[in-house]
C-alpha cells in the first residue's frame, strides 16, 4: 500500500509563520509547528505545497487567535510512540487557560515516575498549539522549554488567560 502525499501549507499567524502538514485529500493534519521550531521538519521535496490546504484548520486556528475558540475539532493524526500518543492525548484534556506541571502530567496517565520521559514527549509534540504542549510548566510555575520559544510560549499562555478572564 502506498503512503498518502503529504501536504505542507504556511500561513502567518501572531506568532509568525506556520507550517502545516498531512494528507489534503482526507484534510488530516499530522503536523503543525511554527517557522524555526526547534522539532519542525525539513519540507521534503516529494511534499506538496499548497498554501490554501487546511482549511478547516486554518479556520479553527483563525478563531483561536482571534479569542472565539477554546477547543479544536480536527482530525489529527500525529506519528509518535505508544507512549508519546498517550501524553498527547493527556495533554488535549488540559482546559483552556489552565496550565500543569510534567508531573502532574505523569500522574494523568499513571506513569507518575515518569516526569522527564513526559517532558521528552511533550516536546516531541507535532502539533504545536492544537494539542496544548505550551500548557505545561515547570513544577515551580516557571516556564520551561518549548519548541516553539519561550516568547511563543508567553503569548500562548497570556492570550489563552484573556480570553478565560473576558468571559
Amino acid at each position: 500500500m502506498l503512503a498518502p502525499q503529504l501536504t505542507i501549507g504556511r500561513f502567518a499567524s501572531p506568532l509568525g509563520e506556520l507550517l502545516i502538514l498531512g494528507n489534503a485529500a482526507t484534510n488530516t493534519v499530522t503536523g503543525l509547528w511554527i517557522t524555526g521550531e526547534k522539532h519542525a521538519p525539513d519540507i521534503a521535496p516529494e511534499w506538496i505545497r499548497d498554501d490554501r490546504a487546511f482549511a478547516t484548520a486554518r479556520q479553527q486556528l483563525a478563531e483561536f487567535f482571534a479569542g472565539t475558540r477554546t477547543t479544536f475539532d480536527l482530525l489529527l493524526e500525529p506519528a509518535g510512540t505508544p507512549f508519546q500518543q498517550r501524553v498527547w492525548q493527556a495533554l488535549r484534556e488540559i482546559p483552556y487557560g489552565t496550565t500543569t506541571s510534567y508531573g502532574d502530567l505523569a500522574r494523568a496517565i499513571q506513569q507518575p515516575t515518569a516526569s522527564r520521559a513526559v517532558g521528552l514527549a511533550n516536546g516531541r509534540n507535532p502539533l504545536s498549539i492544537i494539542v496544548p504542549c505550551h500548557r505545561v510548566i515547570g513544577a515551580n510555575g516557571a516556564l520551561t522549554g518549548y519548541g516553539g520559544g519561550l516568547t511563543a510560549k508567553r503569548w500562548l499562555l497570556d492570550h489563552e488567560a484573556r480570553v478565560s478572564r473576558s468571559r
